[in-house]
Protein backbone atom coordinates (compact mmCIF):
# COMPACT_ATOMS: atom_id res chain seq x y z
CA UNK A 1 0.00 0.00 0.00
CA UNK A 2 2.37 2.44 0.90
CA UNK A 3 4.88 2.10 -2.24
CA UNK A 4 2.06 2.35 -4.39
CA UNK A 5 1.36 5.55 -2.65
CA UNK A 6 4.77 6.81 -3.16
CA UNK A 7 4.59 5.94 -6.70
CA UNK A 8 1.38 7.94 -7.45
CA UNK A 9 2.47 10.51 -5.40
CA UNK A 10 5.96 11.17 -7.59
CA UNK A 11 3.32 10.70 -10.93
CA UNK A 12 1.77 13.44 -9.51
CA UNK A 13 4.56 15.62 -9.37
CA UNK A 14 4.17 15.81 -5.90
CA UNK A 15 6.54 17.81 -3.31
CA UNK A 16 5.16 16.29 -0.38
CA UNK A 17 3.06 12.90 1.10
CA UNK A 18 1.29 13.20 4.02
CA UNK A 19 -0.44 10.26 5.41
CA UNK A 20 -2.03 10.72 8.71
CA UNK A 21 -4.27 8.34 10.75
CA UNK A 22 -7.88 8.32 10.23
CA UNK A 23 -7.79 11.05 7.29
CA UNK A 24 -7.40 9.91 3.80
CA UNK A 25 -3.71 10.59 1.91
CA UNK A 26 -3.01 13.92 0.57
CA UNK A 27 -0.20 15.27 -1.61
CA UNK A 28 1.07 18.79 -1.56
CA UNK A 29 1.36 20.24 -5.79
CA UNK A 30 2.69 23.37 -6.36
CA UNK A 31 2.58 24.62 -3.05
CA UNK A 32 -1.35 23.30 -2.74
CA UNK A 33 -2.76 19.85 -0.72
CA UNK A 34 -5.05 17.55 -3.14
CA UNK A 35 -6.31 14.36 -1.45
CA UNK A 36 -5.76 11.49 -3.23
CA UNK A 37 -8.49 9.84 -2.17
CA UNK A 38 -11.41 9.49 -0.27
CA UNK A 39 -10.37 6.63 1.84
CA UNK A 40 -9.26 7.06 5.31
CA UNK A 41 -6.23 5.24 6.77
CA UNK A 42 -6.16 2.97 9.60
CA UNK A 43 -4.00 4.21 12.49
CA UNK A 44 -3.03 0.19 13.38
CA UNK A 45 -2.56 -0.08 9.47
CA UNK A 46 -0.33 2.70 8.95
CA UNK A 47 1.51 2.21 11.97
CA UNK A 48 2.74 -1.21 10.66
CA UNK A 49 3.33 -0.28 7.13
CA UNK A 50 5.40 2.83 8.80
CA UNK A 51 7.51 0.55 11.13
CA UNK A 52 8.51 -1.60 8.29
CA UNK A 53 10.64 1.14 7.15
CA UNK A 54 12.49 1.12 10.44
CA UNK A 55 15.10 -0.73 11.91
CA UNK A 56 14.55 -1.42 15.61
CA UNK A 57 16.43 1.39 17.04
CA UNK A 58 14.91 3.87 14.93
CA UNK A 59 11.27 2.25 16.55
CA UNK A 60 12.86 2.69 19.74
CA UNK A 61 13.75 6.06 18.80
CA UNK A 62 10.64 6.85 17.83
CA UNK A 63 8.47 5.18 20.52
CA UNK A 64 10.88 7.76 23.01
CA UNK A 65 10.74 10.59 21.11
CA UNK A 66 7.30 10.48 19.56
CA UNK A 67 8.68 11.22 15.96
CA UNK A 68 12.00 10.38 13.72
CA UNK A 69 13.85 12.02 10.85
CA UNK A 70 15.40 9.62 8.45
CA UNK A 71 15.56 9.30 4.58
CA UNK A 72 13.97 6.26 2.52
CA UNK A 73 14.57 5.11 -1.11
CA UNK A 74 12.24 2.83 -2.82
CA UNK A 75 14.04 1.45 -6.40
CA UNK A 76 12.31 3.25 -9.31
CA UNK A 77 10.82 5.52 -7.47
CA UNK A 78 12.92 8.03 -5.79
CA UNK A 79 14.36 9.20 -2.33
CA UNK A 80 12.09 10.35 0.21
CA UNK A 81 13.31 12.54 3.15
CA UNK A 82 10.40 10.86 5.92
CA UNK A 83 9.44 12.21 8.99
CA UNK A 84 7.07 9.86 11.35
CA UNK A 85 5.39 11.55 14.21
CA UNK A 86 2.57 10.54 16.51
CA UNK A 87 -0.58 13.04 16.87
CA UNK A 88 -4.22 12.72 18.53
CA UNK A 89 -5.41 10.57 16.31
CA UNK A 90 -2.59 8.03 15.77
CA UNK A 91 0.47 7.99 13.83
CA UNK A 92 1.45 10.01 10.44
CA UNK A 93 4.22 10.78 8.40
CA UNK A 94 5.39 13.33 6.10
CA UNK A 95 7.54 11.99 2.84
CA UNK A 96 9.59 14.93 0.67
CA UNK A 97 10.01 13.88 -2.51
CA UNK A 98 13.77 14.33 -3.17
CA UNK A 99 14.96 14.64 -6.97
CA UNK A 100 16.38 12.02 -8.47
CA UNK A 101 18.92 14.81 -9.99
CA UNK A 102 20.46 17.75 -8.63
CA UNK A 103 19.41 20.69 -10.09
CA UNK A 104 22.49 23.33 -11.87
CA UNK A 105 22.32 26.62 -10.63
CA UNK A 106 21.36 27.19 -14.13
CA UNK A 107 18.39 25.54 -13.91
CA UNK A 108 16.80 27.46 -10.69
CA UNK A 109 17.88 30.41 -12.46
CA UNK A 110 20.52 31.20 -9.67
CA UNK A 111 22.19 34.95 -9.49
CA UNK A 112 25.69 34.98 -11.01
CA UNK A 113 26.79 35.95 -7.23
CA UNK A 114 25.95 32.30 -6.57
CA UNK A 115 28.98 30.87 -8.84
CA UNK A 116 31.74 33.60 -7.15
CA UNK A 117 30.27 32.58 -3.78
CA UNK A 118 31.10 28.97 -4.47
CA UNK A 119 34.89 29.35 -5.24
CA UNK A 120 35.34 31.74 -1.74
CA UNK A 121 38.20 29.61 0.23
CA UNK A 122 36.34 29.92 3.82
CA UNK A 123 34.18 31.55 6.00
CA UNK A 124 30.18 30.77 6.23
CA UNK A 125 27.36 31.09 3.61
CA UNK A 126 23.70 30.69 4.46
CA UNK A 127 20.20 29.58 2.84
CA UNK A 128 17.26 30.77 4.17
CA UNK A 129 13.90 30.61 4.41
CA UNK A 130 10.37 28.66 5.42
CA UNK A 131 10.03 25.05 5.72
CA UNK A 132 9.76 23.79 2.00
CA UNK A 133 11.41 26.97 0.47
CA UNK A 134 13.75 24.91 -1.60
CA UNK A 135 16.99 25.46 0.62
CA UNK A 136 18.23 22.33 0.78
CA UNK A 137 18.09 22.09 -3.38
CA UNK A 138 19.49 25.35 -4.03
CA UNK A 139 22.31 23.87 -1.25
CA UNK A 140 23.15 21.33 -3.21
CA UNK A 141 23.44 22.84 -6.50
CA UNK A 142 25.85 25.00 -4.83
CA UNK A 143 27.45 21.98 -3.82
CA UNK A 144 27.14 19.92 -7.03
CA UNK A 145 28.53 23.28 -8.78
CA UNK A 146 31.86 23.04 -6.20
CA UNK A 147 31.72 19.11 -7.41
CA UNK A 148 32.13 19.60 -10.87
CA UNK A 149 34.70 22.65 -11.25
CA UNK A 150 37.16 22.67 -8.74
CA UNK A 151 39.00 19.59 -6.49
CA UNK A 152 37.60 20.33 -2.70
CA UNK A 153 37.10 17.73 -0.23
CA UNK A 154 33.76 17.89 0.57
CA UNK A 155 32.29 16.58 4.23
CA UNK A 156 28.51 16.73 4.86
CA UNK A 157 26.58 16.44 8.31
CA UNK A 158 23.34 16.01 7.69
CA UNK A 159 20.00 14.49 9.36
CA UNK A 160 19.27 12.71 7.30
CA UNK A 161 21.10 12.41 4.38
CA UNK A 162 18.95 14.23 1.02
CA UNK A 163 20.47 14.30 -2.23
CA UNK A 164 23.40 11.83 -3.16
CA UNK A 165 26.45 12.95 -4.70
CA UNK A 166 28.55 11.40 -7.00
CA UNK A 167 32.54 12.70 -7.39
CA UNK A 168 33.51 14.19 -9.88
CA UNK A 169 35.92 16.68 -9.54
CA UNK A 170 35.85 16.93 -5.78
CA UNK A 171 35.53 14.05 -3.06
CA UNK A 172 32.25 14.59 -1.28
CA UNK A 173 31.92 12.22 2.26
CA UNK A 174 28.36 12.32 3.69
CA UNK A 175 27.48 11.74 7.43
CA UNK A 176 23.86 11.13 8.38
CA UNK A 177 24.49 13.06 12.28
CA UNK A 178 21.65 14.42 14.72
CA UNK A 179 24.22 16.21 17.00
CA UNK A 180 26.56 19.10 15.43
CA UNK A 181 28.12 19.86 18.86
CA UNK A 182 29.83 16.31 19.43
CA UNK A 183 30.66 15.90 15.69
CA UNK A 184 32.76 19.76 15.39
CA UNK A 185 36.42 18.18 16.69
CA UNK A 186 36.45 15.38 14.39
CA UNK A 187 35.44 16.66 11.27
CA UNK A 188 38.24 19.58 11.76
CA UNK A 189 40.51 16.41 11.82
CA UNK A 190 39.44 14.78 8.88
CA UNK A 191 40.94 17.67 6.45
CA UNK A 192 37.75 19.44 4.41
CA UNK A 193 37.91 22.09 2.51
CA UNK A 194 34.30 22.91 2.90
CA UNK A 195 31.60 21.86 5.53
CA UNK A 196 27.86 21.86 4.95
CA UNK A 197 26.68 21.62 8.45
CA UNK A 198 22.82 21.32 6.89
CA UNK A 199 20.10 22.77 9.33
CA UNK A 200 21.71 25.28 12.32
CA UNK A 201 19.18 24.42 15.00
CA UNK A 202 20.56 25.88 18.15
CA UNK A 203 23.31 27.61 19.46
CA UNK A 204 25.76 24.38 19.73
CA UNK A 205 25.32 24.35 15.65
CA UNK A 206 25.61 27.96 15.15
CA UNK A 207 28.56 27.97 17.37
CA UNK A 208 30.38 24.72 15.33
CA UNK A 209 29.48 26.58 11.80
CA UNK A 210 31.12 29.87 13.36
CA UNK A 211 34.37 27.81 14.67
CA UNK A 212 34.77 25.69 11.64
CA UNK A 213 34.45 29.26 9.33
CA UNK A 214 36.83 30.87 11.86
CA UNK A 215 39.21 28.01 11.18
CA UNK A 216 39.76 28.61 7.49
CA UNK A 217 37.02 26.19 6.01
CA UNK A 218 34.01 27.19 3.81
CA UNK A 219 30.91 26.54 5.79
CA UNK A 220 27.64 26.16 4.26
CA UNK A 221 24.37 25.72 6.39
CA UNK A 222 20.47 26.68 6.79
CA UNK A 223 18.30 28.67 8.84
CA UNK A 224 14.53 28.83 9.16
CA UNK A 225 14.29 32.57 8.87
CA UNK A 226 12.06 34.79 6.51
CA UNK A 227 14.46 36.96 5.46
CA UNK A 228 18.57 37.80 5.61
CA UNK A 229 17.96 40.19 8.24
CA UNK A 230 16.30 38.03 10.41
CA UNK A 231 18.75 35.27 10.20
CA UNK A 232 21.18 37.86 11.75
CA UNK A 233 19.49 38.29 14.56
CA UNK A 234 18.42 34.76 15.17
CA UNK A 235 22.11 33.62 15.06
CA UNK A 236 22.60 36.50 17.68
CA UNK A 237 19.59 36.42 20.00
CA UNK A 238 20.21 32.71 20.89
CA UNK A 239 23.08 33.14 23.06
CA UNK A 240 23.06 34.88 26.22
CA UNK A 241 23.33 38.64 26.78
CA UNK A 242 26.99 38.02 28.00
CA UNK A 243 27.78 36.39 24.60
CA UNK A 244 26.09 38.68 22.04
CA UNK A 245 29.06 41.20 21.73
CA UNK A 246 31.68 38.07 20.94
CA UNK A 247 29.24 36.55 18.73
CA UNK A 248 28.62 39.48 16.80
CA UNK A 249 32.41 40.11 16.00
CA UNK A 250 32.53 36.31 15.28
CA UNK A 251 29.63 36.78 12.86
CA UNK A 252 30.92 40.47 11.21
CA UNK A 253 34.27 38.62 10.62
CA UNK A 254 33.34 34.81 9.16
CA UNK A 255 29.84 35.39 7.49
CA UNK A 256 30.55 35.83 3.56
CA UNK A 257 26.94 35.87 2.97
CA UNK A 258 22.80 35.19 3.43
CA UNK A 259 20.71 33.71 0.40
CA UNK A 260 16.79 34.08 1.43
CA UNK A 261 14.65 32.32 -1.06
CA UNK A 262 10.99 31.19 -1.35
CA UNK A 263 8.95 29.54 -3.82
CA UNK A 264 6.20 31.11 -6.02
CA UNK A 265 3.86 29.81 -8.40
CA UNK A 266 4.56 30.06 -12.09
CA UNK A 267 2.93 28.17 -15.34
CA UNK A 268 3.49 24.60 -15.10
CA UNK A 269 5.10 24.66 -11.21
CA UNK A 270 6.87 26.89 -9.31
CA UNK A 271 10.30 28.96 -9.29
CA UNK A 272 12.72 30.52 -6.49
CA UNK A 273 12.66 34.15 -5.46
CA UNK A 274 16.31 35.26 -4.46
CA UNK A 275 17.46 37.82 -1.59
CA UNK A 276 21.05 38.24 -1.04
CA UNK A 277 23.38 39.70 1.31
CA UNK A 278 26.68 39.74 1.12
CA UNK A 279 29.11 41.00 3.86
CA UNK A 280 30.80 43.90 2.61
CA UNK A 281 32.86 45.98 4.77
CA UNK A 282 30.57 47.86 5.54
CA UNK A 283 27.85 45.38 6.28
CA UNK A 284 30.39 44.09 8.71
CA UNK A 285 30.42 47.41 10.80
CA UNK A 286 26.87 46.94 11.12
CA UNK A 287 26.80 43.91 12.26
CA UNK A 288 29.27 44.23 14.96
CA UNK A 289 28.23 47.06 15.88
CA UNK A 290 24.42 45.41 16.37
CA UNK A 291 23.06 48.06 14.00
CA UNK A 292 21.27 45.36 12.15
CA UNK A 293 18.35 47.00 10.63
CA UNK A 294 20.63 49.33 8.83
CA UNK A 295 21.78 46.73 6.78
CA UNK A 296 18.69 46.32 4.66
CA UNK A 297 19.52 49.98 2.63
CA UNK A 298 22.69 48.61 1.81
CA UNK A 299 21.09 45.59 0.26
CA UNK A 300 18.97 47.78 -1.44
CA UNK A 301 21.79 49.84 -2.72
CA UNK A 302 24.54 47.22 -3.21
CA UNK A 303 23.84 45.74 -6.42
CA UNK A 304 27.41 45.94 -7.55
CA UNK A 305 28.27 43.72 -4.34
CA UNK A 306 25.75 41.42 -5.85
CA UNK A 307 23.21 41.95 -3.64
CA UNK A 308 19.40 42.22 -3.98
CA UNK A 309 15.98 42.11 -2.02
CA UNK A 310 13.34 40.07 -2.32
CA UNK A 311 11.06 42.41 -4.54
CA UNK A 312 14.51 43.16 -7.20
CA UNK A 313 14.58 38.78 -7.51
Amino acid sequence: MLNSILALSVTQNASDLHLSSGEAPCIRVNGQLQFLSKDKLSPLELEIELFNLLEQSQIDTLKQYRQIDFAYHLAEVGRFRVNIFYQQRGISAVFRVLNHCIPTLSQIKAPTIFRELAIIKSGMILVTGATGSGKSTTLASLIQYINSTVAKHIITLEDPIEYIYQNDKSLIQQRELANFRHAIDGFLRQDPDIILLGELRNKYSIQAALTAAETGHLVFATLHTSSAIQAINRIIDVFEDSSRDFIRLQLSNSLKAIINQKLVPVENGRKALFEVLINTPAVSNLINEGKIKQIFSLMQTGQQYGMQVMPES
